[in-house]
């Protein structure tokens, strides 16, 4: 991405809050427990860190206003969240890293579970087709190179 398309980092996308407080408290909890996993995920490669910040950017988005914008203020989550929200894209760079993560983790899983075909191959099907997802999330810093850098989706 060009230096002059970045959007700065204070201009937050608005959130929504949901009108019923039920379901904001629902939303509230579902964010929480999957901001956890993505920090969790941050130390654990198995778990993916990026799906679960994005999740709970949105519930915190209908949710709480002040927790929407204390992730999306965060120099860590922040960007991320943002460019997911405005443009439906991910960065190159994280993209590459989660897969690499992932396939890493999956690789060393299925070498300890050598008595279990079955999982084996569940495994290796799974860590393909979530490879396959990411692959196709679109890179504005990447403009051509998957064909569908202004796609959204």
């Amino acid at each position: 991405m060009m230096e002059d398309e970045q959007e700065p980092p204070y201009e937050i996308p608005e959130s929504e809050l949901h009108p019923s407080l039920l379901v904001r408290v629902v939303l509230w909890t579902c964010g929480s427990i999957a901001l956890l996993l993505g920090i969790i995920g941050i130390f654990l490669p198995g778990l993916p860190t990026t799906p679960f910040v994005l999740v709970a950017a949105a519930c915190y988005a209908r949710a709480s206003e002040p927790f929407y914008r204390w992730l999306v203020s965060n120099p860590t989550f922040g960007p991320l969240i943002v460019e997911w929200r405005r443009h439906h894209s991910m960065p190159h760079r994280i993209k590459i890293l989660a897969i690499t993560l992932m396939s890493l983790t999956i690789c060393a899983s299925i070498w300890t579970l050598s008595a279990m075909p079955w999982l084996q191959a569940l495994l290796a099907c799974i860590g393909i087709g979530t490879a396959v997802w990411l692959w196709r999330i679109p890179s504005r810093d990447r403009q051509g190179s998957e064909g569908r850098s202004d796609a959204k989706g």
